[in-house]
């Protein structure tokens, strides 16, 4: 697993950051679904990684992870806090959340507890997951060889 992972991770990785990428603009573009502001942080962090990763893949960047990771592990936690907070909103105070769309609203709710939020916490959970398993195996492999 870890060879598939070394050997396919980025394109993989790349892969779950297009197909989030474009849900969010689904939501917005197509179902018109308003964003709110941790939305907007969301997307902040995940619509770098579909060129990132993208570039990475194309030219063979095997140190992408330094600096892809950041943009997932950080947006998981906004990803996690919002989720949180559409599911317990006293969770945020007063002014987390100012103007348009609330941070609570839940425009989808299907099976009882897949939102918006937490799709969004699924796909960076996934590259963050991808990310590092292709980072152990890259440092195995280097290990090996000497």
């Amino acid at each position: 697993m870890t060879d598939f992972i070394r050997r396919y991770g980025l394109y993989l990785a790349w892969l779950v950051s297009m197909v989030a990428t474009g849900g969010s603009l689904y939501f917005s573009e197509v179902a018109l679904f308003v964003p709110c502001p941790m939305c907007w942080w969301q997307r902040i962090f995940m619509y770098p990684l579909v060129l990132i990763l993208g570039v990475a893949s194309y030219v063979g960047d095997q140190k992408v992870v330094r600096y892809a990771l950041p943009f997932s592990v950080i947006g998981m936690g906004v990803s996690a806090w919002h989720y949180a907070g559409q599911k317990f909103p006293e969770l945020f105070p007063l002014g987390v959340c100012r103007g348009g769309v609330p941070c609570t609203t839940e425009y989808i709710n299907w099976a009882g507890f897949i939102t918006i939020p937490f799709l969004a916490f699924t796909a960076f959970t996934l590259i963050t997951v991808i990310l590092g398993i292709k980072a152990y195996a890259d440092r195995r492999a280097v290990a090996s060889a000497a």
